[in-house]
């Protein structure tokens, strides 16, 4: 299932795109769902990360798309987004949030049938597992590969990515059961830390590659180091 948003202030555009989702989605087999948004603010309030892929206009009201696509990539990094525009300077601004494509309205079928090949193509090879945390912020995409580890925090915890921090109201136990299998292994009773971030072992603490440096307790330090051992052995 793929899950495509259109948001756009034209509703004759957004009934016009639709039908040409429908028709690729009959012709390729592909299974696709379709939410429709008719400006920036409202496909970004109630921001919803099962979203794969975003047509996004660029000129609309209220809230224009260049600002929407700024506030989902804070909430979302991996969603594909294509821009809509009648302006070709508009477009390119849009790659500064990294863009799939820009398109010229109108549309014609062929040239989305070739957008949405080359966007399937690429999001298969890229592919990766995430996470979705749900907080008192809103809801987040947080893809494992930018992960860097997880701490306690006020009884919540913390989850460091290379972008940001988001507080997630797991427990620690619920994350090491959900991430143990994905190349995480448990440091210390507060930290739980992505293996393929570590550069090193030192004593009771551990060395990230991006020069942070996080405890390691002495009750797991001989079944982290085992753990650590056989990821490093499997990548060599």
């Amino acid at each position: 299932m793929i899950h495509i948003a259109i948001c756009d202030d034209e509703r004759d555009f957004v009934a016009y795109l639709t039908g040409l989702l429908e028709k690729y989605a009959a012709e390729t087999g592909e299974e696709i769902r379709i939410t429709a948004c008719y400006d920036g603010l409202e496909l970004t309030e109630k921001y919803d990360t099962t979203i794969d892929l975003v047509f996004l206009d660029i000129q609309m009201e209220r809230m224009d798309g260049l600002h929407a696509a700024e506030r989902i990539r804070q909430m979302d990094e991996g969603v594909g987004i294509i821009f809509l525009t009648t302006l070709v300077q508009y477009g390119l601004e849009g790659y500064r949030y990294q863009a799939v494509n820009y398109i010229i309205k109108p549309m014609k079928y062929i040239r989305l049938k070739e957008e949405m090949n080359q966007w399937l193509k690429r999001r298969r090879k890229e592919e990766s597992p995430s996470l979705v945390i749900a907080n008192d912020s809103g809801r987040y995409k947080v893809f494992l590969k930018s992960l860097r580890y997880v701490e306690t925090y006020n009884r919540n915890l913390l989850l460091h990515t290379e972008g940001e921090k988001i507080v997630c109201y797991k427990n620690m136990k619920e994350m090491e059961r959900e991430l143990k299998e994905k190349g995480f292994a448990r440091c210390h009773t507060s930290y739980l830390v992505n293996l393929n971030y570590i550069k090193g072992i030192k004593k009771l603490e551990l060395e990230l590659i991006t020069g942070e440096i996080l405890p390691i307790s002495q009750p797991r330090r001989k079944e982290f180091t085992e753990r650590l051992t056989e990821y490093w052995g499997d990548l060599l």
